[in-house]
């Protein structure tokens, strides 16, 4: 159990500033450190893993996170299409209204022309709402505009919330974010409301022990900056 120069300077910092830190604190800081430990807690699952790279590993090989899906995508209705028999349009944008895609044409018309920013004509300072009509298949086949076809594409949803996302990066950073919350060593060991994933629970279990607390604090002893908090310790 060495304590190379990087993981010393790091406990003594932590010491410092934790006057009254004891030795199972500075203990489970240690293996934090060795075993590069990061505990994240998953409230839904109500458990706890040693690091969010194993949770996400899990929850992956168990096609938990994210699932593929297809999605259509549709383009914008058309405002004239070959079944319109009547149009509206505005003299100042071209914004057109047919009888067959809107469902009242003419109040529509009126409705944008009152507040078209291209109608600068008014009387009484009111804008008037002058607007053309058209009945003419000829004028009406001059706005049918060729519709794209729609198209289908492949996206992610998050098996947690169902929402969509267009990468499987995006629900995993979604999920960091929003799903999990981080915990240090020293809450994990005191906390009686979740369990550990098991391989976590198991490596805890071989560390953290009288046998290798011991042999942890003959480490410290080899460095004299540790001399004051182990005077204390066994005190």
């Amino acid at each position: 159990m060495t304590l190379p120069d990087r993981m010393k300077h790091d406990l003594l910092q932590y010491l410092k500033g934790h006057r009254k830190t004891n030795l199972i604190t500075i203990y489970l800081l240690f293996l934090e450190k060795k075993f590069h430990m990061n505990p994240v807690l998953f409230p839904m699952e109500k458990k706890i893993y040693q690091s969010l790279d194993d949770l996400i590993q899990h929850l992956e090989k168990e096609n938990k996170l994210w699932r593929e899906t297809e999605i259509c995508i549709q383009y914008g209705q058309q405002s004239v299409n070959e079944e319109t028999k009547k149009i509206y349009i505005c003299p100042f944008t071209g914004k057109v209204f047919g009888d067959n895609t809107h469902p009242n044409p003419q109040d529509a018309i009126y409705d944008w022309v009152s507040s078209c920013p291209e109608n600068t004509e008014s009387v009484d300072g009111m804008k008037v709402k002058r607007f053309f009509v058209s009945e003419d298949p000829e004028v009406i086949k001059n706005y049918i505009k060729p519709r794209k076809d729609a198209i289908k594409k492949v996206v992610f949803s998050s098996a947690i919330t169902g929402k969509l996302f267009n990468s499987k990066e995006a629900v995993i950073q979604d999920f960091k974010q929003n799903h999990i919350k981080h915990m240090t060593l020293f809450e994990v060991q005191n906390q009686n409301r979740y369990d550990l994933e098991e391989k976590f629970l198991q490596l805890l279990q071989d560390q953290i022990n009288e046998e290798k607390i011991t042999v942890f604090v003959q480490e410290l002893s080899q460095h004299k900056e540790f001399t004051p908090y182990l005077d204390q310790w066994i005190e």
